[in-house]
């Protein structure tokens, strides 16, 4: 039998319009797909959200769009099941976009049923699909060979220490700076796909520390690094729409965040691609901001 079309209205809380408390108030069915949304690094890109209503995620970063992490947490559940995700997607075909990208309310491979979703999506929707991760679970093999279905593994590292690794991602507790680099190097050697190495740049890095990135890129050897800065602003509490790129604002509750001078981040681009032979692309900024 033929779907009949949702109303505006409908369709506005199946795909993540309403904040999770009025979707919850109203026993509305939460939409685990989400989208269109114009990606600087993908394009066109169709997002999957694992996590569902409640943010989870391993990090609580302090420039993160989604606002105070709701469940902090480093151990996997399937939050959403494979075939809801499925259902939600028919709902936007023919899905004429440039890439699939798992992200949403928190850390993707947090759900125990990573692979099983990556094999549905592809199949479905026949276009790549990428996974925007905070590296924090690359340690455990099977995360890693949940992984491996993927085109595109967007991996976090913004820092070069673990004092500035807990200051600007906040980890659980128990989570080991070392363990995270062995993780993310044994996923590198593993890993026949395209990986890039995503940075949030919050303020400008000493030369000292410029220089310990661009050593450990060298030893990883990503196909690609994403130099961002803020140019999203931070939920105060929690909003369902920022996992897009909604243009929220401060009147919606938002915190502005300052980014970092595209002149000085342009410059730093160029001195690791320079110095590592890593093609190094740069959030699209004007010469004060975004």
């Amino acid at each position: 039998m033929k779907r009949q079309p949702r109303s505006a209205t409908t369709l506005k809380k199946w795909r993540g319009e309403e904040s999770p408390s009025v979707l919850r108030r109203r026993g509305c069915q939460f939409c685990s797909v989400y989208g269109p949304v114009a990606s600087w690094r993908f394009g066109s890109s169709l997002g999957i959200d694992p996590i569902g209503l409640v943010s989870t995620c391993s990090f609580n970063c302090a420039y993160c769009q989604l606002g105070e992490i709701e469940q902090k947490t480093e151990q996997r559940k399937t939050f959403i099941t494979s075939e809801q995700i499925s259902r939600d997607l028919r709902d936007f075909a023919p899905w004429d976009v440039d890439i699939v990208t798992l992200s949403g309310s928190g850390e993707p491979t947090l759900a125990l049923n990573l692979g099983e979703i990556l094999a549905t999506v592809k199949e479905m929707t026949r276009r790549p699909v990428a996974v925007l991760t905070n590296s924090t679970l690359l340690g455990d093999a099977r995360v890693r060979q949940d992984l491996s279905k993927a085109d595109i593994v967007a991996a976090k590292i913004d820092a070069v220490s673990e004092a500035q690794w807990r200051r600007v991602n906040r980890p659980v507790p128990g989570l080991d700076w070392q363990i995270l680099w062995s993780g993310l190097r044994q996923f590198r050697q593993e890993w026949s796909g395209k990986l890039a190495i995503q940075t949030m740049v919050l303020a400008s890095w000493s030369p000292q520390d410029q220089d310990q990135y661009i050593d450990l890129m060298q030893q990883l050897q990503p196909d690609e690094i994403q130099l961002n800065t803020p140019t999203r602003p931070r939920a105060r509490q929690r909003q369902l729409e920022t996992r897009g790129n909604n243009p929220l604002t401060a009147a919606d509750g938002m915190q502005i965040l300052k980014p970092v001078n595209a002149e000085i981040l342009a410059i730093w681009a160029q001195k690791i691609a320079t110095s590592t032979g890593i093609t190094v692309r740069c959030v699209p900024l004007t010469a004060t901001g975004p």
